[in-house]
């Protein structure tokens, strides 16, 4: 079986692509609409139930380039890396990842929000991609601790994170509000020191 390579790729100062021989996360870009929205718009009833309410506009060509405005802002000033997922063979979308909410000073932490196009999911493609995040996270970003989220019954992400390390730690009422509604949410953590152990 091959090895992963995982390479980090800066092409300038202002961008990062992560890559390894079966995924490439990096930057949204006003190109990536098409995909963009196909994917979405397909897989709209598959996410709904684990998102925010839907914006009228939601998919919209305008919406979109106030997203990749907003999260160029975000990783300028170092508050977020919004990162879109993609086969690097086919450069065909898959989902996202987003290394959000990046806290410097005594946290050095930050949390992980993901979401797969319906077609994709299950195959194994988030979890590559979020083993791309973590590497990032902790060498690159060198942060220390690594938060996630998921609704109690959203059983693949629970799958996901366990496979990918993280330890439950906690239960928050009403965390967040998902499609209309205050959820229940499981934090999990991942620590540096978790992976060399």
């Amino acid at each position: 079986m091959a090895r992963s390579v995982f390479r980090f790729l800066s092409r300038q100062s202002d961008t990062v692509e992560l890559a390894s021989e079966r995924h490439m996360l990096r930057l949204p870009r006003f190109q990536d609409y098409r995909q963009w929205y196909a994917l979405r718009s397909e897989s709209r009833r598959f996410l709904v139930p684990w998102e925010p309410t839907w914006r009228n506009d939601e998919l919209t060509e305008s919406s979109f380039r106030a997203r990749v405005l907003r999260n160029e802002q975000e990783f300028s000033s170092g508050q977020a890396v919004p990162l879109l997922v993609f086969t690097r063979a086919e450069n065909m979308l898959l989902g996202g990842l987003t290394i959000g909410y990046i806290r410097r000073g005594a946290a050095q932490c930050c949390m992980v929000g993901y979401w797969m196009g319906e077609r994709h999911a299950g195959q194994g493609h988030m979890h590559g991609a979020l083993k791309l995040a973590i590497t990032y996270i902790f060498s690159s970003l060198q942060l220390h601790r690594i938060e996630a989220a998921c609704i109690p019954d959203n059983t693949r992400s629970i799958r996901l994170l366990e496979k990918a390390g993280f330890q439950q730690e906690g239960y928050l009422r009403e965390y967040l509000k998902i499609n209309g509604e205050w959820r229940d949410h499981l934090m999990f953590s991942l620590l540096a020191a978790d992976r060399q152990s």
